[in-house]
């Protein structure tokens, strides 16, 4: 799934929808536990319900993951949430990156070797694929010996939002 992570405001329309049970109510797919069990895990609530966060939320940091736990569960600790997104990594369900100067943030797209597009201005982040056709950033001028399986490539500039100047100007 591609995207730019979950604003602050839109994390708190679907906490608030849940919680009304609205028609917006997050429910944990049931992939989550189907994915869980594949990666010979222990299936609990919190880590379907981190699982489908990371899934529903692309590029997210662990605030608007904790709250979107929070909506679908009612309470959890922080500790919980940091705890399972570390095994769900561990795992390979996850994919944590950390942009220059941000918080972390974690993924579900996983097993393929795709960079990100981050805005300087807002902070939105995008998915970009490896280069067309093979994957030359896995090829190093240089590999001093190593066997290279991953390349983490960020691409900073301004998203369009914010390459607009702003109304009334």
């Amino acid at each position: 799934m591609t995207g730019a992570g979950v604003s602050p405001i839109r994390v708190l329309d679907l906490i608030q929808s849940s919680l009304r049970g609205g028609i917006g109510a997050v429910q944990t797919p049931p992939q989550a536990e189907r994915l869980l069990r594949e990666a010979a895990l222990r299936v609990t609530e919190p880590r379907k319900a981190v699982l489908s966060a990371v899934h529903e939320h692309p590029h997210s940091d662990t605030e608007t993951l904790l709250a979107a736990t929070r909506a679908r569960l009612g309470s959890v600790s922080h500790q919980t949430v940091y705890d399972v997104l570390r095994v769900l990594t561990d795992a390979g369900l996850v994919r944590r990156f950390q942009p220059a100067g941000s918080v972390a943030r974690y993924e579900a797209r996983v097993g393929d070797n795709h960079h990100h597009l981050v805005c300087r201005s807002c902070g939105v982040v995008s998915d970009v694929d490896c280069a067309i056709g093979e994957t030359p950033c896995l090829t190093a001028s240089d590999d001093a010996g190593f066997r290279i399986d991953e390349a983490e490539i960020v691409y900073w500039g301004l998203c369009p939002a914010c390459q607009s100047p702003p109304a009334g100007r």
